[in-house]
């Protein structure tokens, strides 16, 4: 049990039968009335933000989340198959509790997955990857003044804006948090 006195930054609860995590939190001592505790929060599985006060002395339970690194193996239909890397054991996980960044992630790439009692609720992709440029328009010369681009498809079938140099069959880094080209790969 854990006491609304006790929130810190980062602190997850069940609440109501919601597992919310502790976003901000301040110790409120009025001058008349008792004190209280002003808590932003958020809910782990959807992702709403809810400002609450609580009386110090409220209880909650207290909710551990487990997150994982799993190596996404292969998807059939609206399943997509994550392995353990201690056991090898392969998870399925439904279409659904993927996030927009996981259009970046080929196979046997390492990703965060977050569960709360044995229920995955979140997949998360790395936040930076390297992936190869399949298709886009050629570049012109002379339209570098600007910063100028042009669309191109990755080899998961994203669709990112690259700059104009950029040429099919480069591989390019990409931040999976905005979908944007950050630089050309490396080596």
């Amino acid at each position: 049990m854990i006491s609304a006195g006790d929130f810190r930054n980062g602190v997850t609860f069940e609440m109501d039968g919601k597992v919310m995590q502790v976003v901000e939190f301040q110790h409120v001592k009025p001058g008349k009335g008792a004190a209280f505790v002003r808590t932003k929060m958020k809910n782990v599985i959807t992702g709403a933000v809810v400002e609450t006060s609580f009386s110090p002395t409220e209880k909650f339970e207290n909710a551990t989340v487990d997150r994982k690194s799993m190596e996404y193996s292969y998807s059939d239909g609206d399943l997509y198959y994550f392995m353990d890397s201690e056991s090898y054991e392969l998870l399925p996980i439904d279409k659904s509790v993927l996030s927009d960044s996981f259009r970046f992630v080929t196979e046997n790439m390492v990703c965060t997955v977050s569960s709360y009692k044995g229920n995955v609720f979140s997949v998360e992709a790395p936040n930076f990857v390297e992936l190869t440029v399949t298709e886009t328009d050629p570049g012109f010369a002379g339209n570098t003044a600007t910063n100028a681009t042009k669309p191109a498809t990755l080899e998961t079938g994203a669709e990112i804006k690259v700059p104009l140099f950029i040429e099919p069959g480069e591989r390019v880094k990409i931040d999976t948090r905005s979908g944007e080209y950050l630089e050309r790969a490396k080596g």
